[in-house]
C-alpha cells in the first residue's frame, strides 16, 4: 500500500470514538459556560428590576406626599390674609363701648350682629379648610406654636404656663400659620422636664396686625 493510500484510509473506530468524545467534552464545557453566563445575566436583570421597582415605589410615595401637602397647604397664604380681616372685624367689635351696645338702637344692634356673624362665618370657612385656632390659655408654653410677649409673676401657677392670650394663633395641618401671642407665668412651681421660656418664631405679619 502506498503512502498516499495510507493517508487516505478511513479512521479506525477507536480514532472516531476518541474524536467524538473530544467534541462532546468540548460541547459540554461550552454549554456549561453559556449556562453560567445566562444565570449571571438573569440575576443581574432581577436585581435591576427590584431596584427599579423600589425607585418607583419611593417616587409614588413622594408624589402622594407632595399631593397631600399641596392640598393641605395650598390655601395657607390666602388663609393668613383672611386672618387679618378677621382680626380687624374683632377689633371693630371690641372697640364698641358697652353702653353703646346696650343703648337699644335696633339698627346699631343689627350692625353689630352682622359684623359678629361675618367674623364667625369667616373663621368657620377657614376651619373647613384645615385652619385651627390656637387659644392656649392655661396650657404649657410651646415655642413651636406660641410667641411669648411678656412674663407674669404668679407663684400660684406653674412657671411657663400661658396665663394670657394677647392674640390667638392659627395652624394649618401640622404647620403654624400664625403663632399665638401670649403672656407666660413666672415664679410658680416648675413643670417637670420643661424647657426655658424662649420667644416664639418671629411673625412679621402678626406683629403688623398686633
Amino acid at each position: 500500500m502506498s503512502d498516499q493510500a495510507k493517508d487516505e484510509r478511513a479512521p479506525s473506530e477507536a480514532e472516531t470514538a476518541e474524536a467524538n468524545a473530544e467534541r462532546t467534552e468540548g460541547g459540554i464545557d461550552g454549554d456549561y459556560e453559556a449556562l453560567v453566563r445566562l444565570l449571571k445575566e438573569n440575576e443581574e436583570l432581577k436585581d435591576r428590576a427590584l431596584r427599579v421597582a423600589a425607585e418607583m415605589e419611593n417616587l409614588r410615595r413622594r408624589t402622594a406626599r407632595d399631593v397631600h401637602d399641596a392640598r393641605t397647604y395650598a390655601v395657607a397664604n390666602f388663609a393668613r390674609d383672611m386672618l387679618s380681616v378677621s382680626d380687624n372685624l374683632r377689633r371693630a367689635l371690641d372697640a364698641i363701648p358697652a353702653e353703646a351696645k346696650a343703648s337699644g338702637d335696633a339698627g346699631f344692634k343689627a350692625l353689630i350682629e352682622g359684623v359678629d356673624l361675618t367674623e364667625r362665618a369667616m373663621l368657620s370657612a377657614l376651619e373647613r379648610h384645615g385652619v385651627k385656632k390656637l387659644a392656649p390659655e392655661g396650657e404649657k408654653f410651646d415655642p413651636n406654636f406660641h410667641q411669648a410677649m411678656f412674663e407674669v409673676p404668679n407663684p400660684d401657677v406653674p412657671a411657663n404656663t400661658v396665663v394670657q392670650v394677647v392674640q390667638p394663633g392659627y395652624s394649618i395641618g401640622e404647620r403654624v400659620l400664625r403663632p399665638a401671642m401670649v403672656g407666660v407665668a413666672k415664679g410658680g412651681p416648675k413643670i417637670a422636664a420643661e424647657a426655658p421660656v424662649e420667644p416664639g418664631p418671629v411673625n412679621e405679619q402678626a406683629e403688623k396686625d398686633a
